[in-house]
């Protein structure tokens, strides 16, 4: 069996919101660039398949959906928030991100894979059920967890957030299932202004660590292990998902959270720990944030290699 699954695509690349914008082609660049050395060549890499409207309304409204394909233009830029926009490639990118994450959870719920890493954009997890917000168009994470559950009858899904921004639409998606879980570690105050603590959701499926700015590893590391892996284990997944955005890193310019680069292996290590033991080992992993190149290309490969075992 491989171990770790590699999914991504060249039309991921294509999309972009515009030269100011930091949400850019050049982030999953510096990924991919870090990958790309002979401690990756044990990866399975594969090209992602687009997904499908079916897929995407699993999680989202199809007016939406309908809405965001009709107005891909055919030149420049349309605006839907006034943070995200899209241009002629984005329809496409958000295809390949949503096949990334539907394949990579049919690898690793059929075993041809232990884990995976999706690198892809356009990210996900601020997209709600029919409004786009925060560089996000289609919420990638929700929608491999109604994947899971509808194509492979999994019935408990975890969703795992370390991105320096709260997953506000990923919550919502939880908010009312009782068998899926999200926790999220986050700056705050920050956008999207969301992600308290009393925010547990009906079923006291949710668990947020807002952290404070300025925040460093001893706080992270502790709102995990006391909090978050407790609460992971507890629920015990039968998958776990990550949202893995690297914009808590001290270098990042969007956030003040202090994390370093040893910090995204830790965590990984943690989870796949208690993914170890409820669902022998089944993770998969999409990218969210980081908008500092260096510091985003070096946690993504320290988050990769620790999904690789080293």
């Amino acid at each position: 069996m491989v171990m770790t699954l590699l999914l991504t695509h060249p039309d991921c690349m294509a999309h972009e919101m515009g030269d100011w914008h930091p949400e850019a082609p050049a982030r999953l660049k510096a990924v991919l660039k870090a990958l790309d050395t002979d401690q990756f060549r044990e990866l399975d890499r594969r090209e992602a398949p687009k997904g499908t409207a079916r897929q995407i309304e699993h999680v989202h409204a199809p007016f939406y959906v309908e809405a965001i394909f009709e107005n891909v233009p055919a030149s420049g830029h349309v605006h839907l928030d006034p943070d995200t926009a899209i241009n002629s490639a984005s329809g496409e990118a958000a295809l390949r991100a949503v096949g990334a994450v539907c394949t990579a959870v049919d690898a690793v719920v059929t075993g041809s894979a232990r884990n995976a890493f999706c690198a892809v954009r356009p990210p996900g997890h601020h997209a709600e059920s029919s409004a786009a917000m925060g560089f996000c168009l289609f919420n990638n994470v929700a929608i491999a967890a109604e994947h899971a559950r509808r194509a492979h009858g999994i019935e408990r899904v975890a969703m795992i957030d370390f991105d320096v921004h709260h997953g506000n639409g990923t919550q919502n998606h939880v908010f009312r299932y009782r068998d899926l879980f999200y926790a999220s570690s986050h700056q705050w105050p920050c956008y999207p202004g969301t992600g308290m603590e009393h925010e547990t959701g009906v079923f006291n499926n949710i668990c947020n660590v807002p952290l404070r700015p300025g925040s460093g590893s001893e706080e992270f590391r502790r709102g995990y292990l006391e909090k978050i892996l407790p609460a992971l284990r507890n629920f015990g997944p039968e998958l776990v998902l990550i949202s893995a955005g690297f914009d808590a890193h001290a270098r990042d310019p969007l956030a003040q959270l202090r994390l370093e680069t040893a910090d995204f292996a830790w965590v990984t290590r943690q989870i796949l720990d208690v993914a170890d033991k409820c669902c022998s080992g089944r993770v998969v992993s999409t990218l969210e944030g980081g908008y500092d190149l260096d510091a985003l290309a070096a946690s993504a490969a320290a988050h990769v290699l620790a999904l690789m075992g080293h």
